[in-house]
């Protein structure tokens, strides 16, 4: 799933594709991608793009006439539509403009959640059903709210980086880099880190975040994960950038958590409690 440093080079791309253009219509394609009945889609069409804004891992298109709220999900993506055929491949829902251009979001894979929700302009989309359970943006706290919110929530730090309802726009590719950075055990109990791990991680979230949004902005759309730069994710077995040591791995049915022992658990092998057994 895109983060929040793919969410906001792509919100680039769009602006300055789409800024200032009429919208002739905005077409559900599937019947389960808008979320809202109320304002209906059409009190945009022929009002102009004004801004192309993020929150979280969430793309905004502020419309004069209305707010379009828009989350990719795993396999969504949302650019220029050159073609406009009348069945796209995957697609979920188009914005046709005056000058004849558009803009598609499609969504590959079986999983259909991809999602679109229409609100009034100027809504406060903080405090609308879709975004208030986010937490603030990732690199956004400061270093006091960030040493709060580790320990009003306790649970392993890993977890804690993913928990959008904590801190937004962080994933799985992220917050292996993000430990791997701070030299933090992904699986270190966020209540017990002290005032210098704290540090740690607040600088590492920024540099991260800082690095991932200079690499997609260098790029023509949003990249496949497995493109995109990273320290420790998805490179088991290889030599940790940082010290040589190899990059180890716990592996759970969705995803898994790549980490460096040398540098991160003063050598400690992790495993999770279905594995456990097995290293003792």
């Amino acid at each position: 799933m895109p983060e929040i440093g793919e969410i906001r080079a792509h919100a680039k791309r769009l602006a300055e594709f789409a800024i200032g253009k009429e919208l002739k219509t905005f077409r559900p394609i599937s019947f389960h991608v808008l979320k809202t009945f109320d304002p209906p889609p059409e009190t945009a069409h022929g009002t102009t793009l004004q801004s192309v804004d993020t929150r979280g891992k969430y793309l905004i298109l502020h419309f004069e006439g209305a707010s379009f709220l828009i989350h990719l999900m795993q396999g969504g993506r949302l650019k220029p539509d050159e073609k406009q055929s009348a069945k796209p491949r995957n697609g979920q829902a188009r914005w046709t403009f005056a000058d004849d251009t558009a803009l598609l979001l499609t969504e590959a894979g079986h999983d259909k959640r991809a999602g679109v929700w229409v609100f009034p302009p100027g809504t406060d989309l903080d405090a609308t059903e879709a975004l208030d359970y986010l937490g603030p943006d990732a690199d956004q706290i400061d270093e006091e709210t960030l040493a709060k919110l580790l320990s009003d929530n306790s649970m392993r730090l890993h977890g804690w980086l993913r928990r959008q309802r904590i801190i937004a726009g962080i994933g799985r590719r992220l917050a292996n880099d993000i430990c791997h950075e701070a030299k933090l055990s992904p699986f270190a109990s966020t209540k017990k880190l002290d005032s210098d791990a704290v540090h740690r991680l607040h600088d590492a979230i920024h540099t991260c975040i800082d690095a991932s949004l200079g690499f997609e902005r260098e790029q023509p759309e949003i990249v496949a994960s497995a493109k995109r730069p990273s320290a420790v994710h998805n490179r088991k077995g290889e030599a940790c950038p940082r010290c040589g040591d190899t990059i180890r791995e716990v592996t759970y049915t969705k995803y898994q958590v790549n980490y460096c022992a040398a540098c991160q658990t003063a050598g400690k092998i992790l495993a999770d409690n279905t594995t456990s057994k097995f290293l003792k």
